[in-house]
């Protein structure tokens, strides 16, 4: 193989790396915004309220102290399943003392 040959693949493959850092860069710009009550238990991005620590330290779903990052302008239109009285359950921009863990 001559160096030529060699190359076209080193190329093609950094190529590719830097599209898939230029798009992943691209897709970290887009406006977030915390959205309380919205992530199932586990998997919440920080403040579960007192006795837990950070991510993933919810216990209940829909934890309404318990808040994930979606983009910007989305949190309250975020559909999620009635809460056990029927009434509507939304997500919000500040903790809500719905769907917590017993103390």
């Amino acid at each position: 193989m001559t160096m030529k040959t060699l190359s076209l693949p080193l190329a093609a493959s950094v190529a590719t790396a830097l599209s898939l850092a230029a798009g992943f860069a691209h897709a970290q710009s887009e406006p977030m915004e915390k959205c309380f009550g919205v992530s199932l238990a586990g998997q919440n991005d920080c403040a579960a309220g007192p006795g837990t620590t950070c991510a993933g330290t919810s216990t209940v779903d829909y934890q309404g102290n318990a808040w994930t990052l979606v983009p910007e302008g989305t949190c309250a239109s975020i559909e999620l399943p009635a809460m056990a009285d029927g009434g509507a359950r939304m997500g919000s921009l500040e903790a809500l003392e719905r769907d917590l863990p017993p103390a």
